[in-house]
């Protein structure tokens, strides 16, 4: 019995948790390019390297926080600077959309010219974030580590296997719910939130109803930077700050998106997780967990993997293609890609 519990709190600890955590991430970011997608009506290839920029910003505030000696006790100071990184994105996101998109959305341009420019924007962030902070890994995570370390668990449980559930999962997963919740609880009740998905279904007709596209575009891209700052901080703290690894993740952002369904908030959710999952447990050894599970005999030599830590994001990129070929509306049938 012991080996079975030994076995359930490895798979725990290192797929559960993590990719709870990992996948609340996406699904932040993910929302955020199915926002932009709804109802701007093109794919913000810049997305990933706006999540580094309100990244960037909170980190460049818990730095001056810091030496200021204000924190907030066990958890990460950046929380307290995380609404200063979400203003400063906020205003890069609207300056962008004034002296770029508009004109493109004036001139109704076709979507993939505004694809084109978003790959330009991207490098122009992609560029601004390193010029500011440099491209090495930056370090900005204080408070406590752990709300449970590996060595306490096997104390209180008296199990060889120990589970460690650090601050920044257990942040990250409750920042997520309250975003979220926040987010569809503004779409589905506010009259603004009526108004963005109104102009989303039918621009033609939002227009006669008297609704002003401009709010509406502005709103989206304040709730699209909040979004991606937030996401952006969370994953800096869960993992590490590397302006690169944002460029990365745009992959993974964007295939979560399409296989729950570009266009759809709910399918931006259930996407990340399912993509997250998938990433983390083809990539995880199961040498560990068999050797619980499986007569001493039989218990193997290799590592019982899948594919390599190195190949994770070619499971995103995977993911994607198969859903593109037999499902490209996504699992909640969003807007074809």
């Amino acid at each position: 019995m012991s080996d079975i519990l030994n076995a359930l709190v490895a798979i725990t600890n290192f797929i559960l948790i993590p990719a709870t955590a990992y996948g609340s991430q996406l699904a932040l970011g993910a929302l955020g390019v199915t926002l932009i997608y709804g109802i701007l009506r093109f794919s913000n290839f810049a997305h990933g390297d706006t999540m580094a920029f309100g990244a960037m910003s909170t980190i460049l505030v818990t730095w001056w926080l810091q030496s200021q000696g204000i924190g907030l006790g066990p958890l990460p100071t950046a929380l307290l600077a995380l609404p200063a990184g979400v203003a400063a994105t906020v205003l890069l996101v609207l300056v962008t959309d004034r002296t770029v998109y508009r004109f493109y959305r004036r001139a109704k341009a076709k979507p993939v010219f505004l694809v084109i420019v978003s790959m330009g924007v991207m490098f122009v962030y992609n560029g601004l974030v390193r010029f500011i902070i440099g491209p090495d890994d930056q370090n900005f995570a204080d408070g406590a580590r752990f709300l449970i370390s590996a060595r306490d668990f096997k104390q209180m449980t008296g199990l060889d296997e120990g589970l460690a559930i650090r601050s920044s999962q257990a942040i990250t997963i409750v920042t997520a719910v309250i975003v979220v919740a926040f987010l569809f609880w503004f779409l589905e009740r506010t009259r603004t939130g009526k108004s963005m998905r109104a102009f989303s279904d039918n621009e033609d007709l939002a227009l006669l109803s008297g609704i002003n596209p401009e709010r509406v575009v502005m709103l989206t891209w304040v709730l699209v930077a909040a979004l991606a700052t937030i996401a952006g901080v969370l994953y800096g703290l869960d993992k590490s700050f590397k302006p690169f690894t944002y460029f990365q993740l745009l992959l993974p952002i964007f295939a979560a998106a399409i296989v729950g369904g570009l266009g759809s908030p709910l399918g931006a959710i259930a996407g990340g997780f399912i993509i997250a999952f998938s990433e983390v447990a083809i990539t995880y050894a199961f040498k560990k967990v068999a050797g619980y599970l499986l007569p001493e005999a039989w218990e193997p030599d290799g590592l019982v993997q899948l594919l390599s830590t190195d190949y994770k994001f070619a499971v995103s990129f995977v993911i994607l293609v198969i859903v593109l070929l037999f499902r490209p509306t996504g699992l909640f049938r969003g807007k074809a890609v």
